[in-house]
């Protein structure tokens, strides 16, 4: 008896349109869903710095002269100087999103072998 060739079901037009957009939603989700939660960012923290000189800002004369190129002077650049990234983070946040991502790739490597033993057993298995 000889073989037929392996012949993967076939997705409709309507499915591969349905499946992109789905698949689209579920991004722009997990891009939008931490802003919207609040959960992005941790802002900016703003030092308080009194002086407005060059020296005060902790800037040396290299740093100086870059500023001054830009058209800065201590005033004008002290809020951007000032200004800082806010880079701390919640360390029970952080366990949760290792623990979404964990899981994630646990149940896709469950199902993706659930699926590869369905396609040897229907190609192998008569």
């Amino acid at each position: 008896m000889a073989k037929t060739p392996y012949q993967p079901p076939e997705q409709s037009k309507l499915g591969q349109l349905i499946d992109s957009v789905f698949l689209l939603v579920l991004v722009i989700a997990a891009l939008f869903a931490p802003v919207y939660f609040g959960l992005a960012g941790g802002g900016k923290t703003t030092l308080d710095i009194p002086e407005k000189t060059w020296a005060g800002l902790g800037q040396n004369a290299t740093m100086q002269a870059q500023w001054e190129k830009l058209g800065f002077t201590p005033e004008s650049a002290h809020d951007m100087i000032a200004t800082r990234f806010d880079y701390s983070f919640s360390l029970p946040a952080l366990a949760v999103t290792a623990l979404v991502v964990i899981a994630y790739f646990l149940i896709v490597f469950r199902w993706s072998a659930k699926e590869y033993k369905d396609v040897i057993s229907e190609r192998f298995d008569r």
